[in-house]
């Protein structure tokens, strides 16, 4: 692919401009697409058009008019379907648009999923089951979620049904469409599978665990790398378990996000399929730091139709850890300028309770021989 290519970047976040940035670095042009509100990378990209995410038609034209040789995205599920339509138009790599529906809406993905008999909570729509009948369907407590939303936005776990209908509301709300997923809760430890793919071959790239804040809203608080099941005698099932699921949905370029839950038993249930990269730094920072493997690279060529080579050093720990009320040794850490910090952000601390991703008040991410959660740093004080 000639230098001075344009690539078109759906979303203009702090999430994409490690992608702005590595795409530069390779000699190519950007054109992001985004509102004002939030998007840090119209100072760095080549282009920046203030058109919504979501407006597929006119990020088509100006795609047009732009001559753009390809189309990508990292750690959105909104900016999915939007890539996949313009792909699909302009004959440049892309999933199939029928798989951007059931990567981004979760009702529609479980029904396909468990179709194929991969073990997911039992679900329903809320619009397709009334008050009454939940207590008899579902054992509490239960998950209600936005069919349609990530980072923990409307996400709540309901002991009882006296609460029911109130936290449906709640979590309506924050659905783009207006549509819920209820779902049974498992018990379990929470991880997440990296995944980069081209022509429908899936290479595995790392095992995240998953930290929260537990009940109700179980937001995430930290994601470390290696897990502790990379290892495991459940390995190759977790695995066999994810590619199956990459096929069913018709995902066949580009990264992906799998999450699931492991329980005590070793059972493998999976929760949710993201046809991008994960969020919270996962994609974009911590596969390279524990890996080796330029994920954001690999996903710049793809996008260009370059297969990716794929190779990996020594499995290293990396991690991010949040700073809220619940994790104020965060703070703590950071102040300490401990050596194994990569990069750290942090704001005034929030004093309420963090019910969604974005009121998280800080982050550091580290690079390390060992693992570094709060119980690692007390024994080093």
């Amino acid at each position: 692919m000639n230098k001075g290519a344009k690539i078109a970047i759906i979303g203009a976040s702090y999430l994409q401009l490690p992608l702005v940035l590595k795409a530069h670095d390779m000699g190519f042009k950007t054109i992001c697409f985004a509102w004002n509100d939030g998007a840090v990378c119209k100072d760095y990209c080549d282009k920046f058009y203030t058109i919504s995410i979501l407006n597929h038609d006119e990020i088509l034209k100006t795609c047009e008019i732009e001559s753009v040789s390809a189309i990508t995205s990292i750690a959105s599920d909104l900016a999915v379907p939007t890539v996949n339509f313009i792909a699909d138009k302009l004959g440049l790599v892309g999933n199939p648009i029928e798989s951007s529906q059931v990567s981004t809406n979760k009702f529609l993905q479980r029904q396909i999923l468990s179709k194929h008999e991969i073990k997911v909570p039992v679900f329903e729509n809320s619009n397709k089951i009334n008050i009454e009948s939940i207590e008899t369907r579902f054992r509490f407590p239960i998950v209600i979620k936005p069919v349609d939303r990530s980072g923990s936005r409307g996400v709540v776990v309901v002991k009882g049904p006296e609460n029911v209908s109130k936290m449906i509301d709640y979590s309506r709300k924050e659905s783009l469409c207006g549509e819920v997923i209820i779902e049974e809760f498992i018990k379990g430890e929470e991880i997440s599978v990296e995944s980069i793919s081209w022509e429908g071959n899936h290479t595995i790239l790392a095992f995240t665990d998953k930290v929260t804040t537990g009940y109700p809203h179980f937001v995430e608080l930290e994601h470390h790398q290696p897990s502790k099941f990379w290892k495991s005698s459940i390995h190759d099932k977790i695995i066999s378990i994810v590619n199956y699921s990459l096929n069913t949905l018709g995902i066949k370029y580009g990264a992906s996000h799998t999450e699931l839950i492991i329980t005590d038993e070793d059972e493998v249930y999976l929760t949710e399929v993201g046809a991008r990269m994960g969020g919270d730094f996962i994609g974009s920072h911590l596969v390279l730091l524990s890996t080796g493997f330029d994920f954001i690279k690999a996903v710049v060529e793809i996008s260009l139709n370059q297969k990716p080579i794929i190779s990996f050093k020594d499995i290293q720990n990396s991690g991010i850890c949040f700073y809220t009320e619940k994790s104020k040794w965060v703070r703590d850490y950071v102040i300490s300028k401990h050596k194994n910090i990569i990069t750290f952000h942090l704001d005034e601390l929030r004093k309420e309770p963090v019910t969604e991703s974005s009121q998280r008040s800080g982050y550091f991410i580290y690079n390390s021989d060992h693992k570094i959660d709060s119980s690692s740093f007390l024994k080093s004080l």
